[in-house]
């Protein structure tokens, strides 16, 4: 994937045995990014009332079939309306206090049917293009940065009539029209589906506390609402690409940005529902912004949760690296003197040994954990460097080459269940959710794999066989998660609670440890709580990131050193890369270099499947 795709790009990945691409397509006229004030990177698709221009598909499929004959590609569709239909429709853009419009409401009915009609078009128009055969798939992208995120300024505002009308009809369904229902959870016996009112949202007033239950319907409410409007959003247009291709293309979406963005106002809290969508075959984020050496830069949402209801989940891998340019230096009319994207995670490491060692770590975790991804050539020529594009290859390699194996003896024997609702209850928007989600840092040091999964799927963690399950920031717990607390630690498993202010440990021999005020772990004392609970740890936890399953071993280390990797089986441990074997047994050691990243494969003869 580029936003500057041109043919020498393209001409280095179909040479290095990559056939698939994703290329962008803008339904607007405006930058992806409604803060930063970088222009379009293509012209509009659009154009007027019933008017549509094909020119940059066109051409983006024209220069991408010309350098590699065998791609397939998947479009980046973003759906936000043009300005010239917001002007038309201001009952349809989010009304701000001073009475002023801001982008088109996420609520807006009207928008829509229209982009879905023009969306459908278009896939029509391409299912009888030349370029049908080169099209296997339509992303849906929307809001801001393509993540359908909410667009807003400093504060989130809508005061729209259709959000309003929405979110009272959407609370008729939800309290399946009982009023009284209504008012025992928003505590307040004088509201009625017809007078309710949205919670203040804004994030204009904020306090560093969690919010009471009995206190917090109508906020709480509000929030679901808003998550779960972005996910129904999503459905309607991934339900319109199967409809117009007569279920031949992909469909896929950003979105379940729970384990990393803690703000709420941005509308990641539905992931559960959009799961049951069946529309959508596969889901994507970008890896985890803390990007430096010598940490897990995890996806940001449940994936063993994605997983679990049948969909794929894709890495967007925007690894910045020693060569990445800047977009106003590869393009600057497209960023303007002055706007964003100049400094901090935009730029990349200063070696390329660092560079190496990160994209190395992109391909072990999508290898360990089983999903795909794409490497997100952002403004064109990040890894237009031999070492580089051999990471790539090797990747087109393995996939290839090793048989795609479940490796039963591997699988994580650690359970992490999280609530992408937790935000909904932070009074802070975001401070205390964020202060809960940085465990997971401490996680990528364990020395041992772990599933994450949303409470709702709780049925399959009962099944998993874990040794140890964490409830992280589930602030109470259902009558179902207590008893299965209780079952769990009677049938051997350890168990631990963090809730918004302390973390309790419960042991299978009856003794519980209460430790208030404890929200954040450190890694050592994960993996001593792991070994206690006899979980197998393939490295001492605290300093490498490991990933380990489906065959596959990564280490990656800020450090270096020499490292002792313990396996839960006898097996011939294989660099990849080389082909080379590297040790034999149950244990194997390796000297590894600061700032560097290792694959190995493992091979055993008498493993069931």
């Amino acid at each position: 994937m580029s936003y500057l795709g041109e043919p020498r790009f393209y001409q280095e990945m179909e040479k290095v045995g990559l056939h698939l691409y994703n290329i962008p397509a803008y339904l607007g006229d405006r930058g992806i990014n409604s803060i930063s004030g970088i222009k379009p990177f293509r012209s509009p698709i659009w154009v007027g009332e019933n008017k549509l221009d094909y020119t940059s598909i066109r051409k983006d499929f024209d220069d991408l079939i010309a350098s590699d004959s065998n791609a397939m590609a998947i479009i980046r569709i973003h759906l936000d309306a043009p300005v010239w239909w917001e002007t038309l429709h201001p009952e349809s853009a989010s009304l701000q206090p001073d009475g002023s419009t801001f982008r088109t409401s996420m609520y807006s009915t009207l928008w829509k049917e229209e982009a879905g009609k023009i969306l459908a078009q278009l896939v029509r128009w391409l299912e009888q293009s030349p370029y049908a055969k080169h099209l296997i798939g339509i992303h849906v992208a929307g809001g801001l940065t393509e993540e359908w995120m909410y667009h807003f300024r400093d504060e989130f505002y809508d005061e729209s009539s259709v959000r309003l009308e929405s979110f009272r009809e959407w609370l008729r369904t939800r309290y399946s029209g009982d009023v009284e229902r209504l008012r025992r959870s928003w505590n307040r016996h004088d509201v009625t589906f017809e007078n309710a009112q949205l919670g203040d949202i804004s994030g204009k007033v904020r306090t560093d506390r969690w919010r009471l239950p009995d206190t917090a319907g109508q906020v709480f409410d509000t929030f679901v609402f808003h998550g779960e409007t972005t996910a129904d959003n999503i459905a309607h247009f991934c339900r319109i690409v199967k409809e117009a291709s007569r279920g031949r293309l992909l469909t896929g979406a950003f979105y379940g940005y729970h384990y990393f963005v803690d703000d709420p106002r941005r509308g990641h809290g539905a992931l559960a529902k959009l799961l049951r969508c069946p529309d959508l075959d596969y889901l994507s984020s970008p890896n985890d912004y803390h990007r430096v050496i010598g940490e897990d830069w995890a996806p940001f949402a449940a994936i063993k949760s994605v997983q679990l209801h049948g969909k794929l989940w894709l890495a967007e891998n925007d690894t910045r690296t020693s060569i990445t340019t800047l977009l106003r230096d590869r393009a600057p009319h497209i960023q303007p003197e002055g706007t964003a994207y100049t400094d901090g995670v935009w730029l990349g490491p200063k070696s390329m040994d660092e560079s190496e060692a990160l994209l190395w770590k992109n391909l072990g975790r999508m290898l360990a954990y089983g999903y795909g991804g794409w490497w997100f050539d952002m403004w064109g020529g990040w890894f237009s460097d031999p070492k580089l594009m051999h990471i790539i290859a090797s990747g087109q390699r393995f996939f290839e080459r090793y048989p795609d194996e479940a490796f039963p003896a591997m699988a994580p024997k650690v359970a992490v269940i999280v609530d992408e609702k937790l935000g909904a209850m932070d009074a802070s928007f975001g401070k205390l959710t964020g202060n809960l989600l940085r465990n997971r840092y401490a996680l990528g040091k364990i020395g041992a794999p772990y599933d994450l999964y949303l409470r709702e799927d709780l049925d399959a963690v009962k099944a998993g066989q874990y040794q140890v399950v964490w409830y992280m920031g589930l602030l109470s717990l259902t009558d179902e998660e207590q008893s299965f607390l209780e079952e769990a630690t009677r049938q051997g498993a350890w168990m631990v609670w963090t809730d918004g202010v302390r973390s309790t440990v419960y042991q299978p021999d009856g003794e519980v440890q209460r430790m208030d005020a404890k929200i954040q772990w450190d890694a050592p004392e994960i993996s001593e709580l792991l070994g206690r609970a006899g979980v197998h740890r393939y490295l001492e936890g605290g300093t490498d990131v490991l990933y380990a399953g489906r065959g596959w071993i990564c280490l990656h280390t800020a450090d270096g050193g020499d490292k002792l990797i313990k396996l839960p089986f006898r097996a011939k441990v294989i660099d990849p890369d080389s082909e080379a074997v590297i040790a034999t047994g149950d244990s194997f050691e390796v000297s590894m270099k600061a700032k560097s990243t290792r694959i190995f494969r493992l091979v055993k003869d008498d493993l069931k499947h």
